[in-house]
């Protein structure tokens, strides 16, 4: 299954535990196939270099291009070009929109209300963490 992280996800299962980082080991057990693009990943580390998780990082021994480089090693990174009209209310996530529609995903995967209002785009659904996971759970 081809999986798009809004970065919400990503920075939440990179430095926590619960269903996001369960979705980020269904990745490394081979469970999904996770896609990015280079604007989410350079939202990514800017998030990361936020001071507000210099505490966090801190507290598991990781700086933010440690986090960075294990997640790069999940993935593949794909050009996504930009969506024609906007579909969210959030310009940020349209590029998440983007990214999953250039990488013919079978799901996105937020945490953000906006994105999850919108519940389908392109016949992908947008799913939480928990949701994914009851989704995987049959193929564990």
């Amino acid at each position: 299954m081809r999986v798009v992280l809004d970065t919400n996800i990503t920075i939440s299962g990179l430095l926590w535990r619960g269903a996001p980082r369960q979705v980020i080991e269904a990745a490394r057990n081979g469970q999904i196939e996770l896609f990015s693009c280079a604007e989410l990943l350079e939202e990514l580390e800017d998030v990361l270099r936020r001071p507000k998780l210099a505490a966090r990082l801190a507290q598991i021994g990781k700086e933010p291009s440690d986090l960075i480089n294990a997640y790069l090693a999940l993935l593949s990174v794909i050009r996504a070009p930009p969506l024609l009209a906007p579909v969210s209310v959030d310009p940020d996530d349209d590029v998440v929109l983007a990214c999953a529609l250039a990488a013919q995903a079978a799901a996105i995967v937020s945490g953000d209300d906006d994105l999850l209002r919108v519940r389908m785009f392109q016949d992908m659904p947008i799913l939480t963490a928990p949701e994914l996971l009851a989704r995987l759970a049959p193929a564990v």
